[in-house]
C-alpha cells in the first residue's frame, strides 16, 4: 500500500462512480464518494447502498458518502466521474479544495462538445496550474465492477512514477489496471466508442444481423484509430483495453447505455421519448456532435460518427442514412 495514496476521494455518484469507489475500497483505499445532491447523499448513508443508481449493491460500513468538496479535496488522489459535458464546470467548483499536488484521475468518457477538448484538456484548464492528471478508461459495466467482478481497465498518465502509484493505488485482484503512457490514444477510445455503440444499437434494433455488426465495430476502430493519431495519439493504444476491448464491450451487450439507446432508436422510438425515461447519461447522444466536429476541424474522415451524429442531431432518417452507408464507394481495407 503506498501511503501517499492512501485517500482517495470519488467525485460523482452515478453508477460509474459508485463502482469505483467500491473498487477502491477492495484496493484498501480510505474512501469517500461525494454526490451533489443532499438527499442523495443523506439516502445512500441511511441506506448503505445507491439505491438510485446501482440497487442491490450494498455498501462496506467503511465508504464514506459526503456532499463536502472539502473532503474529497483532502484525499491524496480524486477520481472524477461526472458526465463528461460537466467535468470542466465541475472541476471549477473542485479547485479551491484541492491540495497542490493532488492528482486527478479523468474517469468521465467523452469530448466536449463546446470547444471540441478532450477532457484532460477541459480538466486542466479549470484545476489548479501544475495539477498532475491520469485517465482511466477501458472495458467497464459499473455494475459488473461494483460486484467484483473480474476487470482490466487502462490508466495512461505522462508521469511513470504517478501511473505506478496509482495502479498500486486503485489495483486489485479483480480490478487490474494497466499502465499507459498515451493519454491521448486512452481518451479517444473511450469518447469514440460510445458514439459506435449507439450506431450498433441500431443494427441491433433494425434488425440487420451480426454480420453488420462486426462490420460496424471493424470499421468503427478505424475510425476511431485515425481520429486518435491526427491528435498524436498512438495506434497501438486502439488495440488495447482503452481502445478494442472498450468498443467490443460497448458494441456487443444491451448493458451498454449507448448500444441500448441506439436499439430503442433502431427500433421506432424518438430521442426525446428514450432520454426522458432515462436517468443515467449515455455519452455517445452529446459527443456524437463533438467528435464529428473535432474531425472536420482535423480532416479526419468518421463516415460512422457522421452518420449517427445526422440521426441524432440533424434529423436523417435511419433508413436513408443506413443506406447512405451502404452506398459509400469500395476502397482498400487499409484506407
Amino acid at each position: 500500500m503506498s501511503p501517499a495514496l492512501s485517500r482517495i476521494g470519488v467525485l460523482g455518484a452515478g453508477a460509474w462512480g459508485t463502482a469505483l469507489a467500491l473498487a477502491a475500497h477492495r484496493a484498501g483505499r480510505d474512501t469517500w464518494l461525494w454526490a451533489r445532491k443532499p438527499a442523495q447523499v443523506a439516502a445512500m448513508a441511511a441506506d448503505r447502498e445507491n439505491r438510485d443508481y446501482l440497487p442491490g449493491v450494498p455498501f462496506p460500513e467503511a465508504l464514506r458518502v459526503t456532499g463536502d468538496l472539502a473532503d474529497i479535496g483532502a484525499c491524496d488522489a480524486v477520481l472524477l466521474v461526472s458526465p463528461a459535458q460537466h467535468a470542466r464546470a465541475m472541476c471549477a467548483q473542485l479547485a479551491p479544495a484541492l491540495r497542490p499536488g493532488v492528482p486527478v484521475v479523468v474517469c468521465a468518457k467523452g469530448i466536449e462538445l463546446d470547444s471540441f477538448a478532450l477532457m484532460s484538456e477541459a480538466v486542466a484548464a479549470a484545476l489548479p496550474t501544475g495539477t498532475p492528471l491520469a485517465i482511466l478508461s477501458g472495458p467497464t459495466f459499473a455494475a459488473e465492477v461494483a460486484r467484483g467482478l473480474p476487470t482490466a481497465v487502462t490508466l495512461a498518465c505522462a508521469d511513470a512514477a504517478l501511473g505506478t502509484a496509482l495502479v498500486e493505488a486503485l489495483g486489485s485482484r479483480s480490478f487490474r489496471p494497466y499502465r499507459s503512457d498515451d493519454v491521448i490514444g486512452s481518451q479517444i477510445g473511450g469518447a469514440v466508442k460510445n458514439v459506435l455503440a449507439i450506431a450498433c444499437g441500431v443494427v441491433e434494433g433494425r434488425r440487420l444481423g451480426d454480420n453488420a455488426r462486426a462490420a460496424l465495430i471493424t470499421r468503427g476502430l478505424a475510425e476511431i484509430t485515425r481520429l486518435a493519431l491526427a491528435l498524436g495519439g498512438r495506434a497501438d493504444t486502439l488495440m488495447g483495453l482503452s481502445g478494442l476491448g472498450d468498443l467490443t464491450l460497448t458494441c456487443s451487450s444491451l448493458q451498454s447505455r449507448n448500444m441500448s439507446l441506439g436499439a430503442a432508436l433502431g427500433a421506432g422510438q424518438t430521442l426525446a421519448d428514450i432520454l426522458a425515461a432515462r436517468r443515467s447519461v449515455a455519452e455517445g447522444v452529446y459527443t456524437a456532435a463533438a467528435v464529428v466536429g473535432l474531425a472536420a476541424r482535423l480532416g479526419v474522415e468518421m463516415p460512422i460518427c457522421a452518420a449517427v451524429d445526422a440521426i441524432l442531431n440533424r434529423g436523417a432518417g435511419l433508413d436513408a442514412t443506413i443506406d447512405g452507408l451502404l452506398s459509400r464507394p469500395f476502397r482498400g481495407e487499409g484506407a
